[in-house]
């Protein structure tokens, strides 16, 4: 007749003293208190091994961090799993891995890898950019879930404030995001599939908004505002230099000495500073010229032609003449950037070659075959197109208006 186990009591555990050996008290059904000479409590569950029939134990954990009804409950669930020739201990290793893994691939975990990637293939500013959107709108709500759990549903509902905002275009470009570290965690074995691909198309489009820009014949009444503005001078300097440019806010305030050859009269921007990644020159007109040497009187000895204020060493802020046309009473009828649509829009109504506009504009040829053909700079049709774009305004500004 097998022997019946009393089973155990909490003031018996309480009170087990510890021996030379160590010892056990059974409290049945295989489990029982491992006591150590060095007074450590801890639970062990006795089976036997589905298939191979041999015997093993399990550790349960520590008393009394794991207590006597605690132990029996992980008991109970033991034998349920050898009901179903399910070894126990091996359960409990695979669901270890498969936290730990979880652990390793949480969305934010393959966001780390992602910006490591990514900061190799884009520009310092652009990513910049990027991230600051994605630490407010998605990091904090997915950083945590692993990959393989991350469904449409739930990263439509971290986008939906966004959306609600009338922010459409921030929207898809978070999406974007989305859907490239998804792509991370598809090529790193992660996840089987990208269910996430198709995350832009949930979202509905941007209604686009044009520049707020002026009609070439407003163009007196501005270089008027511009010359009587109390504005700095360099200030000024900067909104003659984007305009006759034609360059983007960006690349006209991070202008470098080093990229101005006064000997073929060029600007040569360098592609890490273009939108498009492509080298840009730019032809500069007798005007320009002048514009530079008064430029020098105030930046010569920095590294950009448009030192920052609080910080020369670095170069003005990006809408530093934004901000000034809004002070002059531009507000919603003109931005900084509105001046190269101003450019395009005055040279297409006086006949020029459009492709050589979009040459000078730095714009990317949507038509992939003419792309490629269009190589060529158009150099000298353009040195000639920038020097009647300088006298025009020029005209404009009455001969006296400009700052050089």
């Amino acid at each position: 007749m097998p022997r019946t186990t009393k089973p155990l009591t909490n003031t018996e555990i309480k009170n087990a003293k510890p021996a030379s050996k160590e010892f056990n008290l059974f409290d049945g059904g295989g489990l029982a208190l491992r006591v150590k000479p060095n007074g450590t409590k801890f639970w062990v569950f006795n089976y036997i091994k589905p298939y191979i029939k041999k015997r093993t134990n399990l550790s349960f954990g520590k008393y009394p961090d794991v207590s006597l009804a605690d132990a029996r409950v992980r008991k109970s669930e033991a034998k349920s799993l050898l009901a179903k020739n399910i070894d126990p201990k091996d359960h409990k290793n695979q669901s270890e891995r498969e936290a730990k893994q979880n652990l390793e691939s949480t969305f934010g975990v393959v966001t780390e890898k992602w910006y490591e990637l990514k900061a190799q293939r884009v520009k310092p500013e652009s990513l910049k950019k990027i991230w600051l959107s994605f630490q407010k709108h998605v990091l904090p709500e997915l950083k945590d879930i692993p990959v393989t759990d991350l469904k449409p549903r739930m990263a439509l509902n971290v986008l939906e404030p966004v959306i609600k905002a009338g922010k459409n275009e921030t929207a898809k470009r978070l999406a974007r995001t989305i859907n490239e570290i998804m792509i991370v965690a598809l090529a790193m074995g992660l996840i089987e599939a990208n269910y996430l691909s198709d995350l832009t198309k949930l979202i509905p489009s941007p209604k686009y908004k044009s520049m707020p820009t002026i009609r070439p014949e407003e163009l007196p009444e501005l270089m008027k505002a511009v010359f009587t503005a109390n504005i700095s001078k360099p200030t000024r300097c900067l909104i003659e230099w984007q305009l006759h440019t034609m360059t983007r806010p960006t690349e006209a305030v991070t202008a470098r000495w080093e990229e101005i050859d006064f000997d073929n009269k060029l600007w040569v921007i360098p592609a890490s500073k273009m939108k498009m990644n492509r080298e840009h020159q730019i032809p500069l007109s007798t005007y320009v010229i002048k514009l530079l040497k008064v430029i020098q009187g105030f930046s010569a000895k920095r590294e950009y032609l448009f030192p920052g204020y609080h910080s020369p060493r670095s170069h003005m802020n990006s809408s530093t003449a934004n901000m000034a046309l809004k002070r002059m009473g531009y507000k919603g009828k003109l931005v900084a950037h509105g001046l190269r649509a101003l450019a395009s829009t005055t040279l297409n109504e006086n006949d020029f070659d459009p492709d050589v506009i979009e040459a000078a504009l730095a714009h990317q040829d949507s038509n992939s075959i003419r792309k490629a053909y269009n190589r060529a700079i158009y150099l000298e049709q353009r040195r000639a197109m920038m020097e009647w774009w300088s006298n025009f305004i020029l005209d404009a500004s009455k001969g006296s208006l400009s700052v050089a």
